[in-house]
């Protein structure tokens, strides 16, 4: 087992089970005590888990979104293919608006030296992007960053938003369901995707299938005023099946 996956391993046990021991861990990994230790000594150092005596809890509270840190270590391999779909799906040329959140980063990475026009709302894809070698175009949005999460907000960002229009809209996820539509954990970053979606000719959803079937408190929008949803093949069926009948076109990678 691979560094990255066993801390992906250690980190989604800490937030299934608040609390963890490093035998436990050991277990579950087949890694020594001594290599969990520096695991999960790494892993608090970026913020991922709170180390403790004999072990790690979660940093978590409920119904608070988690860390970007730790979702940054979820889902990769399926981000990563969602990513990529995406990426298909724009074609040279277009203007287009992308959204916060681990997914959306990676899309980042996609376009970074396309023949695209691309507006990123968080600052580690603006980071990505703004060494952009050939012909992208970055722009910048106003506003001020959330704390640890890096996501552009606030009136400065809904102005910048309310100025433009783009082609194609990418919008992360925190929850989406057919019946409650596309959420929020934190009321700043709906409202800059309400905006968002509405300066859009096309929006995408990308998300990988954790999200689905799962609200945040904050309402965003009916499914209706998505036109694509780009996520995993281990999302529910019977959610999958559930949002194509509300008329947005379902791509599973």
């Amino acid at each position: 087992m691979s560094n990255a996956d066993r801390h992906r391993l250690i980190a989604q046990a800490v937030r299934d089970s608040g609390r963890v021991t490093v035998g436990d861990l050991a277990s579950l990994t087949g890694a020594s005590e001594m290599t969990i230790r520096r695991d999960l000594d790494v892993l608090a150092a970026h913020g991922v888990l709170e180390r403790v005596r004999g072990g790690a809890r979660t940093l978590q509270l409920r119904g608070e979104e988690p860390p970007f840190m730790l979702r940054a270590h979820e889902a990769t391999e399926a981000k990563e293919r969602i990513a990529a779909e995406v990426n298909a799906l724009v074609k040279d040329g277009e203007t287009v608006l992308l959204d916060s959140g681990t997914t959306c980063l990676e899309v980042a990475g996609l376009l970074r030296g396309r023949p695209v026009t691309v507006m990123p709302l968080s600052l580690q894809a603006i980071h990505v992007l703004s060494d952009t070698p050939g012909p992208t175009t970055l722009i910048v949005p106003g506003g001020h960053p959330r704390p640890g999460e890096g996501a552009l907000t606030g009136p400065l960002t809904l102005a910048s938003l309310a100025a433009l229009r783009f082609d194609t809209a990418v919008i992360g996820c925190c929850g989406l369901s057919a019946d409650q539509g596309l959420t929020a954990y934190d009321l700043d970053d709906a409202a800059v995707k309400k905006a968002a979606i509405a300066s859009a000719r096309r929006v995408i959803a990308a998300t990988d299938s954790g999200k689905l079937g799962h609200t945040a408190h904050a309402h965003v929008c009916p499914v209706p005023h998505l036109d694509t949803l780009v996520t995993d093949t281990a999302a529910p069926e019977a959610e999958l099946t559930a949002l194509g009948e509300t008329g947005i076109v379902v791509r599973t990678v």
